[in-house]
């Protein structure tokens, strides 16, 4: 499987980067969605195709494509931050 990263998923792990714990979760949600793609939620709206997983109080956006088999990171935020940065 590809794992493409976006730039604003790049910016804001590194803004939490000195919070251990919280990368440590981040990366063992991210290896749950590679074992298994479609365990995440849909996002309502505009943004088909877009899922989300409740890292507390964190979202992680992902996508996920078959056909490629490529899994792309959107965005890793607060959950107050996220909604408002993506609408």
């Amino acid at each position: 499987m590809n794992i493409v990263r976006s730039v604003s998923f790049d910016k804001n792990v590194k803004k939490y980067r000195k919070d251990k714990e919280t990368i440590k979760r981040l990366q063992n949600h991210i290896q749950k969605i590679i074992e298994n793609p479609e365990i995440g939620d849909f996002l309502k709206g505009q943004r088909k195709g877009e899922r989300k997983i409740y890292i507390p109080p964190f979202r992680l956006l992902y996508a996920y494509s078959k056909d490629e088999d490529t899994l792309y990171l959107l965005d890793f935020d607060h959950r107050d931050i996220i909604y408002r940065k993506n609408n």
